[in-house]
């Protein structure tokens, strides 16, 4: 990133299933390692809000919302659990152009509503990027249950407490962004999904069990700059492949 951004992420669903670690590893650019829970790499998809966004320090805007939609996973580098984005699919040309150009990350852009009313969330995304294939995500997710701090849950700590991420250029280099932020609230969810093409948008094929739900009101976050790994760090690597063989 050009410089550090605050931002406010909110009524994000986390849509999680369990994937073979091999089936994984064979999506990730070398020197990034599938995190395993029970087992099994996991592959979510995480619709949501963002608020307030702004370079750090400056005052936060009133009523922009940018709704978003993110297919993710989870690895490690250097025993340090983070995230890896495939893809992030916004609304807004001019946000999408700048994060692009500025900020190397693997925005695509959408035509994306958000609502929430009683208690619900009705969510729907269609891609619009010229040249990408095309996406269709639409549902409708609330939380059940009773809210609880994920570091106190196995599960929700391996999904949501992670400090960085990992995203692959346009040029084909690795690049990470640290960020800051409280620990998340979970609450249990349930989620009526119509459509979902995103993940075989991305080469994945329909996981066959059903989806693990966790919805979060959302947080605040600090994201810093983004920086490259250093090539002599992925001296083993292919870079220019977005596949490993």
């Amino acid at each position: 990133m050009v410089v550090p951004l605050e931002m406010g992420w909110r009524h994000l669903l986390f849509e999680n299933w369990p994937v073979d670690p091999a089936v994984m590893d064979a999506h990730l650019p070398d020197g990034l390692d599938p995190d395993v829970y029970d087992g099994s790499a996991w592959l979510s998809v995480v619709p949501f809000t963002n608020v307030a966004v702004r370079p750090k320090g400056l005052p936060e805007p009133l009523g922009i919302r940018l709704p978003e939609l993110n297919l993710r996973t989870y690895v490690t580098r250097d025993g340090v659990p983070s995230v890896y984005f495939f893809s992030l699919d916004a609304q807004g040309i001019a946000s999408v152009l700048g994060a692009r150009v500025f900020h190397h990350l693997p925005y695509y852009y959408a035509r994306i509503s958000l609502e929430w009313a009683d208690g619900r969330v009705r969510f729907s995304s269609r891609r619009r990027h010229p040249g990408a294939r095309p996406v269709h995500y639409e549902g409708t997710y609330w939380p059940t249950g009773e809210p609880f701090s994920a570091p106190d849950d196995p599960f929700g700590n391996f999904l949501v407490e992670r400090y960085r991420f990992y995203t692959q250029a346009q040029d084909g280099s690795i690049r990470y962004t640290d960020v800051d932020h409280d620990p998340w609230t979970l609450y249990p969810a349930a989620a009526e999904i119509e459509t979902n093409t995103l993940l075989a948008a991305h080469g994945f094929a329909e996981p066959d069990p059903d989806p693990v739900y966790y919805y979060s009101p959302g947080l605040d976050v600090v994201a810093a700059r983004s920086a490259t790994v250093s090539e002599t760090r992925l001296a083993d690597s292919s870079p220019c492949a977005p596949l490993k063989s």
